[in-house]
């Protein structure tokens, strides 16, 4: 699948670099099952998904469970190439905020673990 790997978040539209990787460098983790997980600031979980094709638009859709700063929280997102290891997708909180992001692939850390705070590759 064109979208497995580690994918760091470099841009949000509703949080600043200082938010979003407070923690850890932000990521969005996507295995060849469609299975996978994230983290950007306070907010982690994990998210299921699929390749969604309509017309010539192909994208990584998910659903995701996890915490916002402790407490519960869901949603959805999607993902989508645009460019050679660059991404752009959204994450929505259900009932709630909903935000655009920019993605790079992490090759260097595509197996490791990427809670890691580095610098962008």
């Amino acid at each position: 699948m064109e979208y497995e790997g580690v994918w760091h978040i470099l841009e949000m539209d509703l949080w600043d670099e200082d938010y979003f990787n407070m923690e850890v460098q932000a990521f969005v983790r996507v295995g060849s099952n469609g299975i996978g997980d994230f983290q950007f600031g306070l907010v982690s979980g994990g998210l299921d998904g699929e390749v969604v094709k309509t017309g010539n638009l192909e994208r990584f859709e998910f659903t995701w469970e996890g915490q916002d700063e402790n407490d519960p929280a869901f949603g959805n997102g999607w993902l989508k190439l645009s460019g050679e290891d660059k991404a752009r997708g959204r994450i929505k909180f259900h009932l709630g905020d909903s935000s655009e992001f920019f993605a790079v692939r992490a090759k260097a850390h595509q197996n490791a673990d990427p809670g890691v705070n580095s610098t962008h590759p």
